[in-house]
């Protein structure tokens, strides 16, 4: 079900700090037009932390309307508080999604038996698949391939989000884990060759710019075309990175503004990027003409 490119929504806020439903339609369709393979809302792409119960929910809700069925919908459920991570991955499974995508726990940095135990009581009350979310350079823990190979068991926990880094360690999971379990790339540039090992595609910030293009990069390399999949990757490899010039998701509605896909609003503490990583994003994307170099002229 979550194989392929899975795109990391973006929230898109109205000038006065308010979700803008409908923009976030405009953006689920577009999304599904070009091909991606499910949709993740409300992850931490999606600015997840700053938003209410309420509007957490209502986001999930018009992305399932508008998908009506056509993608599944992984939408995000995780945090520091377990009992919290549990009553909301239960109001999304009301909801009728696909699965739900929790992130570890941060700042409390659990032990690695405190993370299967945090996993193994969500998975025990949400009657969900759950994909586990591993970021260590976002939330200060990591899971390792031991705790990982443990957590497979459970048969609702079907895959993870790797976003060590480390190609190393994604092969150690890989080689420890079930075949079906699903082994997903947390970044864009090394979903290549994550799926060389034999992971089974990622869930990627670069496909709210590029999604057609990425969808085709995932499609591609799990064929066994990496011919075609290098050639995309090489192309877009500018973008991925400057993506990750400041904290996701600055860049890329940064970029998404300029592309006019929606207003460039963060909720605090995110701001606007540097003007100078500014002027790096603005030349990425004209030279993936992305934008038009008059439009981004008068943008500066």
């Amino acid at each position: 079900m979550f194989t392929g490119t899975g795109t990391a929504l973006v929230t898109p806020f109205r000038l006065d700090g308010s979700v803008c439903e409908c923009t976030l339609r405009s953006l689920v369709k577009r999304q599904i037009d070009a091909g991606v393979d499910f949709l993740v809302p409300c992850g931490t792409t999606g600015e997840s932390p700053t938003l209410t119960d309420e509007e957490h929910m209502r986001v999930v809700e018009i992305t399932l309307d508008v998908a009506k069925g056509r993608v599944p919908v992984l939408a995000g459920a995780g945090g520091y508080n377990t009992a919290e991570v549990i009553s909301r991955a239960r109001g999304l499974a009301a909801l009728g999604v696909s699965g739900i995508l929790s992130v570890t726990p941060y700042y409390n940095k659990p032990t690695q038996e405190g993370l299967y135990q945090h996993y193994k009581a969500i998975a025990a009350a949400a009657d969900l698949p759950i994909i586990l979310y591993s970021v260590q350079g976002r939330t200060g823990v990591n899971i390792e391939p031991a705790t990982v190979h443990r957590l497979a068991q459970i048969p609702n926990i079907v895959g993870i989000k790797e976003a060590s880094g480390s190609v190393a360690q994604m092969a150690a999971i890989l080689n420890c884990v079930p075949e079906k379990f699903l082994v997903l790339s947390g970044d864009d540039s090394l979903t290549l060759p994550l799926i060389a090992l034999g992971g089974h595609g990622v869930i990627s910030v670069v496909s709210n710019e590029i999604p057609s293009e990425m969808a085709n990069l995932t499609h591609f390399a799990l064929s066994g075309d990496f011919e075609q999949a290098r050639r995309i990757h090489r192309r877009f490899h500018p973008l991925m990175e400057v993506n990750f010039v400041e904290s996701n998701p600055i860049p890329v509605k940064c970029a998404m503004a300029e592309m006019r896909l929606l207003e460039p609003r963060w909720r605090l503490p995110l701001v606007p990027p540097k003007p100078e990583n500014r002027a790096r994003i603005l030349s990425v994307l004209e030279s993936l003409r992305l934008v038009e170099k008059s439009h981004a002229a008068i943008s500066n």
